[in-house]
Formats: structure tokens, C-alpha cells, sequence
């Protein structure tokens, strides 16, 4: 093989190897570059070299660096699965922004992301997920209310028993969602820290979603409610793959509504946990509820989780960071700003 040749066969395995471990294959690690670049240099030195050069000079038994530390097959970890971990993952994520994170899928795309879903768990590369899954991460998808992602949530299905009371917990939870059909659900977020739990919840709602005006007829007017519901939850004890929850407070941060935004950002919330200690000591046979929320697929990119009835809700990392987010720079004026803020610049200029 003449020299440049090698030279480009050297440097086309390195940009394959690289572009191979963006995907989630093999990793160029640092024992593979050190070889690499050896034989880079060896080779950039033949090229370099004068035609006339003693062919005899060169040790017969010798062996490229390249030959003698790399196993090109053996040292690879299964290409051919992490390739298909790719691919179902982008199923997975192509369905889910298909049909709206799951609120507007078909019987058939339920079947198939649970189907996609039970694949990739069984591919799960992290042996102990739910002790490596702390960060910011979004909910790409869910096989019921998108809600129910919230800790809250699964202590009220946690007091429940298994069977009747567990179905009927289910037909509220859609009952409610249905009752709450004119609002728009927005970003929804999970923080995973060391000891807690953070759920936020985005919503919007039409402040005046019905009016009639003659002759304009009838419709709504430009201006919403906004605010994001977090439940905040303390982890008493981690499993290698499950958390164990306790909730705290829930809290409603960033409201646009005047005058409620004030007694918001006061500290006004729900202590549930008080709540619940104080039933405990009315009620014996009661305890506050600690539901067990599964992590069965974490990697860097992507996390499955499933509550105690194996719903499943599908994460997108977004950051390692685990601070509650700011809702301060929020404005409670209704929307009516921005709105004004639209007119002046369409119409002004």
C-alpha cells in the first residue's frame, strides 16, 4: 500500500471512530488514539522518507502499532446493538413528537411505544439507573396524563388500593384532564437531585376564552393565564432501579395573574406533608404515602421511568443542573404586554 494511502486509511478510521462513539457505539478511547496517532507519525515518517531508502534497513519481523494492539473486531462492544439502541430511540422519539407527547395517540401508537419502550429497557447499558439519573430532564412522552409525572400524582394513586380503587383513581385523573380541556399544557420538567424531586409543570389557559360581540361576532380575546405547578418531593431511599418519594409542598411559581403573583411568591403553598402528619395522628391506620417511581432505561440522551402501575413517561436529558428553575423575570400582566408589544411592532413599525 503506497504511503498517502495509508496515510488516508489511518485518518478515515479515526473520523469513523469518532463519528461511530457519537452515536452511542464504540469509543475512541485513549489506549485506541495513542495506538492511532503512533501509527500516524509512523506513517507520516515513510512518506516522508527518501525513495532511495535501504529497504534492508527495515526489520522484517516488525509489526505495524496499529496490528499489535487493536483488535479491529474483538475490541469493538457490539456495534450492531448500540446501532439498533439508536434506532429505537429515534422511533421512540419520532412517535412521541408525532402524537403530542401521547395525548393525542392512537390505540396503535400506544402499542408501539410501549412495544419500543420494553425494547430499549431490556438494553438498559446502566446497571443501577435510578442511582445515575440526577439532572434536568423534560417528558417527551407518556402512555397516560402527562400529570401524573408529578409526585403528587403518585402519592394519591399510592393511597389507593390495587384493583377497583386503582380504576377509579384512573377515571378521575381523565375526568380531570377533561374538565380542564380549554387549558394548554406546556414544558414539563423533572429536576433529580441527590434528595429530591422536583416536578414542574407548565400551563396556559385563555383569561377570556368566550365573548360575543356584535356585529364582530363571537370568539376570545389575545389574553392568557399562565403559571407552572411544581411538586416538590423528598427521595427517603434509592434502589438501584427505583426512588422512593415523599412529598412536600406543591406551589404555584411564575403566574402572569396580578395580585395573586404577589401572594404566590409570599410563600404561599400546600405543606402536604404537614397535611399528612396531621392525619397520621387523627387516623392511625393512615400513612403518608411513599410511591416507588422506577428509573428502567437512563443514559445520557434518554430515561424511562414507570410508577407503580408501570405507566411509563419518557425523558429527555436537558442539563446536569439540579436547581429549581427562577420563575422571578415572569410578568403579571395577563399577556396584556406582549400583546401591546406585537401591536406597536406590526403596526408602528
Amino acid at each position: 500500500m503506497s504511503s498517502k494511502a495509508s496515510i488516508l486509511l489511518i485518518c478515515s478510521f479515526l473520523g469513523l471512530s469518532h463519528s461511530y462513539s457519537l452515536l452511542g457505539g464504540v469509543q475512541l478511547t485513549p489506549r485506541r488514539a495513542r495506538c492511532a496517532v503512533r501509527a500516524c507519525d509512523d506513517a507520516l515518517v515513510e512518506a516522508e522518507a527518501p525513495d532511495s531508502a535501504d529497504v534492508s534497513d527495515i526489520e522484517p519481523d516488525a509489526e505495524p502499532p496499529i496490528a499489535e494492539e487493536i483488535d479491529m473486531v474483538s475490541d469493538i462492544e457490539d456495534p450492531v446493538e448500540s446501532m439498533e439502541t439508536v434506532g429505537l430511540k429515534l422511533d421512540l422519539l419520532r412517535l412521541a413528537a408525532g402524537c403530542s407527547r401521547g395525548e393525542n395517540a392512537s390505540p396503535e401508537d400506544i402499542a408501539e411505544a410501549r412495544s419500543l419502550v420494553d425494547a430499549l429497557e431490556a438494553r438498559c447499558p446502566t446497571p443501577e439507573p435510578a442511582l445515575e439519573c440526577e439532572g434536568r430532564w423534560e417528558l417527551a412522552f407518556s402512555d397516560t396524563q402527562l400529570f401524573r409525572s408529578s409526585p403528587f400524582f403518585m402519592a394519591g394513586r399510592a393511597v389507593c388500593a390495587d384493583g377497583d380503587e386503582a380504576e377509579r383513581y384512573d377515571w378521575f385523573c381523565d375526568m380531570h384532564r377533561a374538565a380542564l380541556a380549554i387549558s394548554t399544557i406546556g414544558k414539563v420538567r423533572q429536576i433529580v437531585s441527590e434528595d429530591k424531586l422536583i416536578s414542574e409543570f407548565e400551563v396556559k389557559a385563555g383569561a377570556v376564552p368566550f365573548v360575543n360581540l356584535p356585529p364582530f361576532g363571537s370568539g376570545g380575546l389575545p389574553f392568557t393565564i399562565d403559571g407552572t405547578i411544581v411538586s416538590t418531593a423528598s427521595i427517603e431511599a434509592r434502589e438501584p432501579g427505583a426512588l422512593q418519594l415523599l412529598m412536600d409542598t406543591v406551589e404555584i411559581k411564575g403566574s402572569n395573574l396580578p395580585l395573586l403573583r404577589q401572594v404566590l411568591d409570599a410563600g404561599l403553598r400546600l405543606p402536604t406533608r404537614s397535611l399528612g402528619g396531621v392525619l397520621e395522628q387523627v387516623v392511625p391506620s393512615y400513612a403518608n404515602p411513599q410511591p416507588r417511581f422506577l428509573v428502567t432505561y437512563c443514559d445520557k440522551q434518554l430515561r424511562i421511568s414507570r410508577d407503580q402501575d408501570g405507566k411509563i413517561f419518557v425523558y429527555t436529558a436537558l442539563t446536569a443542573d439540579t436547581t429549581a428553575t427562577d420563575y422571578s423575570s415572569a410578568t403579571a400582566d395577563l399577556g396584556v404586554g406582549e400583546l401591546l408589544s406585537g401591536l406597536s411592532k406590526v403596526f408602528l413599525g
